[in-house]
């Protein structure tokens, strides 16, 4: 199969749910974000710590498989093929709803609805990836999911057919990528987007058909987004054994993506944010640009593949101050930040060289090199403050760079959340924790401003003394049994509604079609 969407770019996902705000005049829908093993989304999947399928948050299970997912993604690269305002903000038909699901891939998911008469879709969401596709005419996908108590959810197939607004993208159109294999059908473009980690890809033809949304408003009137989106017919690899079987959308800064087109449409401004608060939870509001008084840097585009790249120009880490330049992908869906050396080195130094605690020996069941014990009666971790110097001057302020970590054989340890990366420098959302952070795509910037998500977050954590406190920057803390960033096990969140009821899963079991040859695109 020839090339056609053959763009580098690292797959992120998000977990979300709730409300949007109004920005600068244009139309915004968003929704809350919850992590995969919070509270929240174990009451919304009615699971408990015992499901082997669920790590205890906090547990050195949960942050080795969170790296672990983090590796597999980073790995995967794409290769082959691949206006007037609304004056309300806008969320799914369906609600806003979303969860994120471990069973699945340790992926973020939102149910969104697709098509006339509508069908749901639960989709995994990626900020590094363009293409919305979902499962479509299948010859080898997944159909639905078994728990362990025996019940079936039953996943949707989208057909053309069946939609009456629905309308199949030409090979001349300017989103067709692989215009040479459609010759013989000058009416139905292909697509096929191949990860090269675990023989991943996606197969199928572009369609266009409208995505629901709904104004938050008192209006409650229905907006339908015109969206090119994949008709996937032959998924592979870990699409069919637990990653995004039900689709994947993206959110990268490519004309094909939904943020793209939702802007292009008039709808929103041509950019969106994410709020990731202590707890692990937070928002998502497409068409927000931020505000007049967050950090900005600008967005480094002179790459193969635009990505939601910055530029660093300076490291701080308690008294220590390095000038240092090194670029890195702010990746919402990465659950620590990676980097390599000189970066790498000089961060993790610095901030061993100022911590008192007695560092712990490395272990390879844990992905983190920069580990210190915690006495049982510490009450207490003092930290040094770490603070990123974006090009442009603007300080991002680490709120929450510590892990902590139980042992298997009692006690517990904190790990600064750097993995030493191989190759690409990650931000990852560990290190955006207490912010929100905008992806404006109109100016080219990546803003932030500090902000809890909720307007009350309730965490039992353990506070942090920091020994530097620089001008402005935020307090830390961490838990015994999870970070800032996870919250406390005990914390409370409202429980989402709209899908909760359909999503009571315990175990992934997946039911596969049989896998046929993909003879041609339109059978």
């Amino acid at each position: 199969m020839g090339s056609g969407y053959s763009n580098n770019f690292i797959l992120g996902f998000l977990i979300l749910l709730g409300s949007s705000r109004l920005i600068h005049g244009f139309g915004t829908f968003g929704f809350d974000i919850h992590h995969r093993y919070s509270d929240p989304v174990k009451g919304i999947l009615d699971i408990d710590d015992d499901d082997n399928h669920l790590p205890q948050m906090g547990s050195l299970d949960y942050y080795t498989a969170m790296a672990h997912r983090d590796r597999i993604f980073h790995r995967r690269r794409l290769a082959g093929a691949g206006a007037g305002t609304v004056e309300s903000s806008l969320a799914f038909i369906d609600g806003n709803d979303t969860i994120q699901l471990p069973s699945l891939g340790f992926l973020h998911y939102a149910n969104v609805s697709v098509g006339n008469p509508s069908l749901w879709f639960l989709v995994a969401l990626d900020t590094g990836s363009d293409l919305f596709w979902i499962p479509c005419d299948c010859r080898s996908c997944v159909k639905g999911l078994v728990t362990r108590s025996g019940s079936r959810l039953d996943f949707n197939i989208y057909s053309p057919n069946t939609s009456s607004t629905s309308q199949r993208v030409p090979c001349d159109s300017s989103s067709c990528r692989l215009r040479k294999q459609c010759s013989a059908r000058p009416d139905i473009c292909p697509y096929q987007v191949n990860y090269l980690s675990s023989n991943t890809s996606s197969t199928g033809i572009l369609i266009e058909d409208s995505l629901h949304l709904t104004a938050e408003d008192s209006s409650m009137k229905s907006v339908d987004a015109k969206i090119k989106f994949g008709c996937g017919m032959i998924q592979t690899g870990s699409f069919l054994d637990g990653a995004a079987p039900n689709g994947l959308f993206g959110l990268g800064m490519e004309n094909l993506s939904v943020p793209s087109t939702l802007a292009s449409s008039g709808l929103t401004a041509n950019s969106f944010s994410m709020c990731f608060s202590s707890d692990g939870a937070g928002r998502i509001n497409f068409g927000d640009k931020g505000s007049l008084d967050q950090g900005e840097t600008p967005l480094n585009l002179d790459t193969p593949h635009r990505t939601y790249n910055i530029s660093m120009t300076q490291t701080t880490v308690g008294d220590n101050v390095t000038d240092i330049d090194f670029d890195a992908i702010f990746d919402t869906g990465t659950s620590f930040t990676y980097l390599n050396d000189p970066a790498y080195t000089i961060i993790s130094e610095s901030f061993d060289s100022q911590t008192e605690e007695t560092r712990s020996p490395s272990s390879s069941d844990t992905p983190f090199e920069y580990c210190y014990n915690i006495s049982p009666n510490q009450q207490t971790i003092e930290a040094p403050l770490l603070n990123l110097t974006m090009r442009g001057g603007d300080q991002f302020s680490v709120i929450d760079p510590l892990v902590v970590v139980p042992l298997e054989g009692g006690g517990s340890v904190f790990c600064l959340g750097i993995v030493k990366s191989e190759d690409v420098n990650i931000i990852g959302q560990n290190f955006m924790t207490g912010y929100r952070v905008v992806f404006d795509r109109e100016k080219n910037i990546l803003g932030w401003k500090p902000s809890n998500c909720y307007d009350a977050i309730e965490s039992n954590t353990l506070p942090i003394s920091p020994r530097v406190s620089p001008s402005g920057s935020p307090a830390m803390a961490v838990g015994p049994e999870a970070t800032a960033r996870n919250g406390s096990p005990n914390s409370s969140q409202a429980q989402p509604g709209s899908i909760a009821s359909g999503l009571k899963m315990l175990s992934y079991t997946h039911l596969i079609v049989v896998a046929l040859i993909l003879t041609n695109f339109f059978m």
